[in-house]
């Protein structure tokens, strides 16, 4: 039988490697994804390996640098003495901020450098200072025992030379108005401002019409020996003392709390920082003692009583005449000045204590003066004032 010869696939029969034209078409697309996929993947992975590698070449360059760190030479670092003993008194803090920064006190007791104790005086002004020439000739060759802060109006410049105590020693301040909380907010931002210097140990209030009595070195032995701070504390039953209470006070602050007293204080370190931190009184007083109520003569009296009796000496340092009676003490002009009347004040028959040991010094200072009363008080201040 001959083989039968066939020269067409049977109907129905495929050549197994002939593919059709619609599945060449589906796999160069699945190809084509595979291919996207793939590189998309390797794109993603490349940028992740450089952003670690950055990285690692940013903190290798912090651990190990490749050339030393070199400060500027320009730049003021805060060191020690920058931090306890500002060189500007200039600053944009608030008074909350200040007050803040003004109550830290360190808990290590022992100082890391050579403490000389200041006496702070605290100058709360309405303008000039008329008898600054005095006050100039008593701090003279004593400036490492003393630092001067004051408190004038807004914007007002003291007329004063460079070689002067007083130059650059202005606060930033606010207005104030006599009679009212203002008066107190002043004072506490002289204590505030005269805290940032840790060598300040006692600080002391005055006015432009403030004279001294007594020379440097008997002041600043009489204050930084003296266990007791200087302020006038007493209850008064009248219309000017106890009137003034408010019964919206209590029951913080009640009746028999209340107390009276100059404005003219002084006080050791440790009051000075009780009474800028403290917010609690300051604000009954800042609620109820209105007009007629004189926060001024009242606020400090009354929370060192409730507080801090032991530490007072109930007293004020600074002389005044009320021999006037009337809302403000005796204004003296240049014909009061003579040799007499200032023996008269420092020896006026009062009897006090000093580290409870009596004492005829009771005044280092006096108030109030008269710009005119500026050549005489000079003409004595070397024979009477001995400075």
């Amino acid at each position: 039988m001959r083989p039968v010869l066939r020269d067409k696939a049977d109907k129905g029969e495929v050549e197994p490697f002939i593919s059709s034209p619609r599945k060449d078409w589906s796999f160069r697309l699945i190809k084509v994804v595979i291919f996207l996929i793939i590189f998309t993947a390797g794109v993603v992975l490349g940028l992740s390996a450089s952003a670690h590698f950055t990285q690692y070449l940013s903190h290798t360059e912090v651990l190990f640098p490749s050339a030393p760190y070199m400060p500027n030479d320009d730049m003021d670092f805060v060191g020690i003495k920058n931090y306890i003993e500002p060189k500007w008194l200039q600053h944009n803090m608030t008074d909350h901020e200040l007050f803040w920064r003004a109550s830290m006190v360190p808990t290590k007791t022992q100082f890391p450098y050579k403490r000389v104790p200041r006496v702070a005086f605290l100058f709360l002004t309405r303008g000039d200072l008329p008898l600054a020439p005095l006050w100039e000739r008593f701090f003279h060759g004593h400036k490492d025992h003393f630092s001067v802060y004051v408190h004038s109006p807004p914007d007002h410049k003291l007329n004063v030379s460079k070689t002067s105590p007083f130059y650059g020693r202005q606060i930033p301040s606010q207005g104030v108005q006599w009679g009212s909380i203002s008066l107190l907010d002043a004072e506490k931002r002289l204590l505030a401002n005269a805290l940032l210097d840790f060598s300040n140990e006692r600080f002391i209030l005055l006015s432009e019409s403030c004279i001294p009595i007594f020379n440097f070195p008997t002041v600043y032995q009489y204050l930084t020996s003296s266990k007791h701070s200087f302020v006038e504390s007493f209850d008064e039953h009248t219309p000017r003392g106890r009137g003034r209470y408010r019964r919206q006070m209590a029951p913080q602050i009640k009746l028999y709390h209340w107390r009276k007293g100059s404005e003219w204080f002084e006080l050791n370190r440790k009051l000075a920082v009780n009474i800028v931190a403290d917010v609690t009184y300051y604000s009954i007083f800042m609620k109820h003692c209105k007009p007629s109520c004189y926060p001024d003569e009242h606020f400090m009296p009354t929370f060192i009583n409730m507080f801090h009796g032991a530490l007072n000496s109930n007293r004020t340092i600074t002389w005044v005449d009320w021999s006037t009676r009337g809302p403000h003490p005796a204004l003296f002009g240049r014909g009061d000045i003579t040799v007499n009347f200032i023996q008269s004040i420092r020896d006026n028959g009062t009897v006090c204590t000093h580290n409870s040991k009596p004492t005829s010094v009771c005044f280092l200072f006096a108030r109030k003066f008269a710009p005119s009363t500026l050549e005489a008080l000079l003409n004595i201040s070397s024979t009477v004032l001995k400075f």
